[in-house]
């Protein structure tokens, strides 16, 4: 299976709702995000990665076979960070597993080092997600620390594993 990442569209709000509205994916990520996920909720995200600006948010689909099965998305950070970006991803259960997150990780990483002036892009997975762990580092990325009690998850304080990747090595 080969997957691409690409600009989002309005018309993939509804494959977007069907990949996230599943309580492992959003287990492993951020709170925040409605509970079942829907159309509605994907098409307000999608409008906001369109009108983001696009030297700060560099937000794709990720699809196969033009169907979209996950998010990706890097995110400029502010003040003496700017230069540094923060990645966070997901894709659809079905598709865990297949390396695909993994290949969409290494374009978007290209992708944002070559259109822009980041030169550090790094990701905080949550310890316990060994998944999302193995992702980074099959994709390049180098482990630097454990973040202990780093934050707090379904009521459980949890670490956090901190990942980069430098424009320098790529």
């Amino acid at each position: 299976m080969i997957c691409r990442i690409r600009k989002w569209e309005l018309s993939d709000a509804r494959d977007l709702a069907m990949a996230i509205s599943n309580k492992k994916i959003q287990n492993n990520l951020r709170d925040g995000l409605p509970y079942p996920y829907t159309e509605q909720d994907g098409a307000v995200f999608i409008s906001d990665m369109l009108s983001a600006d696009e030297n700060e948010t560099f937000a794709f689909a990720i699809t196969i076979d033009n169907k979209v099965i996950g998010s990706i998305g890097v995110f400029r950070q502010g003040n003496i960070h700017r230069l540094t970006a923060e990645l966070g991803y997901y894709i659809a259960e079905e598709y865990w597993g297949r390396g695909i997150m993994t290949e969409a990780v290494r374009q978007t990483c290209e992708y944002v080092f070559d259109n822009s002036d980041i030169i550090r892009i790094y990701a905080e997975p949550f310890a316990y997600n060994i998944a999302s762990c193995r992702v980074l580092e099959k994709a390049g990325f180098q482990y630097e620390g454990t973040l202990r009690n780093n934050a707090v998850k379904n009521g459980k304080i949890i670490d956090m594993k901190m990942y980069s990747m430098l424009k320098a090595e790529i």
